[in-house]
């Protein structure tokens, strides 16, 4: 049996005058290689504000251990302890030490592994719900561009995908229940699944992918899709994973049927996939990497809004659009992405190409887009 694990926590953010759903440790240890972990106050007990302010006399470090974590997310959530970017940035360091379970090289990967990883997203993205339930999508933009990046772009945009995600179906369904939330965010987040089988130095190669790499990276979303549905018969509540595999699987998909992998169009599309593509297109283009450019906000909408009924969903973006602050900006008027685009590739330099002319009016097929009006009718019949 592996010994457990700890992690430290800010005596700020620690709840107080309330039932503690979640015990307090500190290090015995005197010898930092040698750590030993003793309990100092049980779950279940009332933890007064005098309580805390003695042990921070006492103890320089208090300790929750990794089998809490969730408990103590939730609590930094409920608690109303944290900040709302205090407790974002605990919900997506967790979310990152649960999807390098799978991306870590150095771990044997295997269905244990994956419905661990699957669970602790879960556990953030039921999180991130609750955080999030008052952000419009600008508001959530300057959330996320308050938080600190990591090393591996993956895990910063795989967790700004499902927040983005969240808060696109929220302006496109404000009537939407807690599960299409909890399968979107979910999907969103590990929208990317299939990279784990994908060498690394094709993933952060910045720019000139030869076809032969850039074949090897668009078998992403069909490994995702094998991962995810190689997972079934875990218990994971009333959780559809067929349709979170489904979102890994067409996040790519283009509504004019020449996406990848299958080719699908419209409403052949997953809402929720199309919905993800939004955020992945969006993240991808104004979020920094440590080699790339970002467009600004006016920069990005101009130029999605000439892909829109073409690459992304019309409605969907008209949704998305109608929520985020921006001003239009002349220098991309002209401008717009290359068919070379693709979230999936690091660019150092996006693809951006002159209109020679404007789309002609051209029908892609009706969408079928899930809003209140629909709703209702649905329930009159």
């Amino acid at each position: 049996m592996e010994p457990k694990s700890y992690f430290s926590v800010s005596y700020d953010l620690i709840c107080r005058d309330t039932v503690m759903p979640y015990d307090l440790f500190v290090n015995a240890s005197s010898v930092e290689s040698k750590q030993k972990y003793v309990r100092v106050f049980p779950n279940g007990e009332e933890l007064t504000a005098d309580d805390l302010a003695g042990f921070k006399l006492k103890y320089k470090q208090l300790y929750v251990c990794e089998d809490q974590r969730n408990l103590y997310m939730k609590s930094l959530v409920q608690s109303g302890v944290a900040s709302d970017e205090e407790a974002v940035t605990f919900i997506k360091d967790s979310a990152i030490k649960y999807l390098h379970n799978v991306f870590d090289p150095e771990k044997e990967f295997s269905t244990e592994l994956l419905h661990e990883t699957i669970a602790g997203c879960k556990d953030a993205v039921e999180n991130m719900i609750d955080v999030l339930d008052d952000y419009n999508i600008d508001g959530l933009r300057v959330l996320i561009g308050s938080l600190s990046g990591h090393d591996f772009y993956t895990y910063d945009h795989s967790i700004n995908v499902s927040m983005y995600s969240l808060t696109v179906m929220r302006a496109l369904k404000p009537s939407a229940t807690r599960q299409e939330l909890l399968h979107v965010g979910l999907g969103g987040l590990l929208h990317d699944l299939g990279k784990v089988k994908i060498p690394t130095t094709i993933l952060n190669k910045p720019e000139g992918l030869t076809e032969e790499e850039y074949a090897v990276i668009k078998t992403h979303p069909d490994l995702g899709l094998e991962l995810i549905l190689g997972s079934e018969g875990m218990d994971m509540d009333s959780l559809d994973l067929e349709t979170i595999a489904r979102i890994i699987n067409e996040h790519h998909e283009d509504v004019a049927g020449t996406g990848y992998p299958k080719g699908l169009k419209g409403s052949e599309i997953h809402l929720l996939a199309r919905v993800c593509a939004i955020a992945d297109f969006f993240d991808a283009i104004t979020t920094k990497r440590s080699y790339s450019d970002v467009m600004s906000v006016s920069q990005a909408i101009a130029i999605m809004e000439k892909t829109s009924g073409k690459k992304i969903d019309k409605k969907i973006f008209d949704a998305f659009k109608a929520h985020i602050d921006y001003s239009q900006v002349g220098s991309t008027k002209d401008l717009k992405m290359g068919d070379s685009f693709d979230p999936s590739i690091p660019f150092a330099h996006f693809p951006l190409e002159e209109v020679q002319a404007m789309f002609n009016d051209e029908d892609f097929g009706k969408i079928r887009v899930l809003d209140e009006k629909s709703d209702k009718k649905k329930e009159k019949k």
